[in-house]
């Protein structure tokens, strides 16, 4: 075959790969108001940059018809790119193709450039659209999702892995996104479940639509497994650029920077009285965050679920951040099973990927009852202590008010290494709240007194005056100053400025057995 006729040949082979699985089937994809796999792309990575690998690769199956039917590709776009000139690793399903359902082949493509973004220290974005396993394939196709959940493992903590799901994405499909660090999906068109509806009619008799078993509003609200919700394809590729924007490529660069014209040395009087003088009374963190933080951007991620603790990116001084938060607006900031999972995962990951930690602390406790206890509070509470305790970055901690109990210690305590501890005047430190510490030490002298409310109130307002103020913890070295609320951005900044070459390893080891 001579040459003319050779570029002729790769010319008819690149534009079947890019029309996918025809023209009528990518303009149905459009009308359901989803991008086609390269429109995904295009989209995604800086103008022009998409460098194309495997474009020819088709599957080898020649049972049940399928070899008349070999569309180059093979259902799955794959390369390189660029975003904000930083190289990522891109792979994009396209569902005009057999369903976006994979084969050996498909998996074979994935595989080659997460070994790609793994060799080269970028990050890997996966945009999910797909039916699951090739049927046709039978175990060649599972086979290949086990060799694509291998990488996911072995890259997690080595480089950034993030996933949009932009269409279907079910049965052990799901695992891949779920051992990747972020999950964004798309309202109304997205969904994700292990068994679908039909297979749970028949198997429980619960009658539950698509949406409602695995939609983007189920797993950002209740599960928990969606970081993050968009309202279309084009916003969902946007939250994967500006997240990219908070990390670094890999786990031994740092993250970018990014000037400011917030002044480093900005404060604001607003901050000294966010915090109310009742400290039964709520009010959001959030605005505490957003005033401190560079120009009042917080990216906070699983907004919706577990919402009495917030996390999320943000820059201090353009430097990025991740920050642990309380929300005293919900559940009174207590951590339960949810928030302490959810603040665990995040603080593993900013420690995976050198993100200081900023803790904002209002905690009464860990939240009681029978249900937490019986659901394993021990276990999931440690956790979070477990990821505090190993985080190595810099940890700068502020407590605006309640820090009581053992979820003192855990909320990144003096003593579970955080290198800067601050708190607000209005702070409280103790074993327990005044309330209940009363009823415990003095249950004689209030059982005995002939004006019950009185004794009550002297014996708490005594206590909080000798225990639950920031002046002992200050006195005994667990707290290195007591600021004032409106300087808490210059404090921060300065606090991360010094131990910005900080350098703590933990003991030598395989790893730690953090209690799953």
């Amino acid at each position: 075959m001579g040459l003319k006729e050779n570029i002729d040949r790769i010319g008819k082979l690149s534009r079947e790969a890019e029309v996918g699985g025809g023209e009528e089937r990518l303009k149905k994809q459009r009308q359901n108001g989803r991008l086609t796999a390269r429109e995904r792309v295009d989209f995604l990575l800086d103008r022009g940059s998409f460098v194309e690998l495997d474009k020819f690769k088709t599957h080898r199956i020649t049972d049940f018809d399928m070899a008349g039917k070999k569309i180059p590709g093979d259902g799955v776009v794959t390369g390189y790119g660029t975003i904000e000139g930083r190289q990522v690793c891109v792979f994009s399903h396209d569902f005009t193709v057999f369903g976006g359902s994979l084969s050996g082949a498909f998996a074979e493509k994935v595989c080659k450039v997460m070994d790609l973004a793994t060799k080269t220290g970028c990050p890997v974005i996966g945009l999910n659209d797909g039916s699951g396993a090739r049927i046709q394939e039978g175990v060649v196709s599972l086979a290949g999702y086990a060799d694509i959940f291998l990488r996911n493992v072995m890259a997690s903590g080595v480089v950034p892995q993030l996933s949009a799901i932009m269409g279907p994405c079910a049965g052990g499909a799901v695992y891949s996104p779920a051992i990747t660090d972020f999950v964004v999906m798309v309202r109304d068109t997205s969904y994700m479940f292990l068994t679908g509806p039909d297979v749970i009619r028949a198997a429980t008799h619960e009658e539950v639509t698509m949406q409602e078993l695995g939609g983007a509003d189920t797993h950002s609200q209740k599960s928990g497994v969606c970081h993050l919700e968009a309202e279309d394809d084009q916003s969902a590729l946007l939250v994967l650029r500006e997240l990219l924007s908070f990390i670094p490529s890999n786990n031994v660069e740092d993250p970018p920077f990014v000037a400011t014209s917030d002044d480093i040395n900005r404060t604001d009087a607003a901050l000294d009285s966010i915090v109310p003088e009742n400290p039964s009374k709520p009010y959001d963190m959030g605005e505490i965050i957003r005033r401190v933080v560079d120009d009042g951007h917080f990216l906070e991620i699983q907004r919706d679920y577990a919402r009495n603790i917030l996390i999320g990116f943000a820059r201090l001084g353009g430097y990025s951040v991740g920050i642990v938060a309380n929300q005293p607006a919900f559940l009174a900031g207590a951590l339960d099973i949810d928030a302490s999972v959810k603040a665990a995962r995040f603080v593993r990951f900013c420690d995976s990927f050198n993100i200081p930690l900023v803790t904002l602390v209002d905690v009464p406790g860990f939240l009681p009852g029978t249900g937490q206890e019986f659901s394993g509070i021990i276990r999931h509470g440690a956790k979070l202590l477990f990821a505090f305790c190993e985080a190595t970055v810099p940890k700068v901690t502020v407590i605006t008010r309640k820090a009581y109990g053992g979820a003192y210690d855990v909320m990144s305590s003096k003593n579970i290494r955080g290198d800067f501890n601050f708190a607000y005047p209005t702070a409280e430190i103790a074993v327990m709240g005044p309330e209940q510490a009363i009823n415990i030490v003095f249950r004689n002298e209030i059982a005995n007194a002939k004006d019950v409310a009185a004794e009550r109130a002297r014996l708490t307002a005594d206590y909080r005056a000798r225990f639950a103020n920031p002046f002992k913890a200050a006195e005994l070295g667990y707290v290195d100053e007591v600021i004032f609320p409106r300087d808490t951005r210059p404090r921060l900044i300065s606090a991360l400025r010094a131990v910005e070459n900080k350098r703590e390893t933990n003991p030598a080891r395989k790893h730690g057995n953090i209690p799953l």
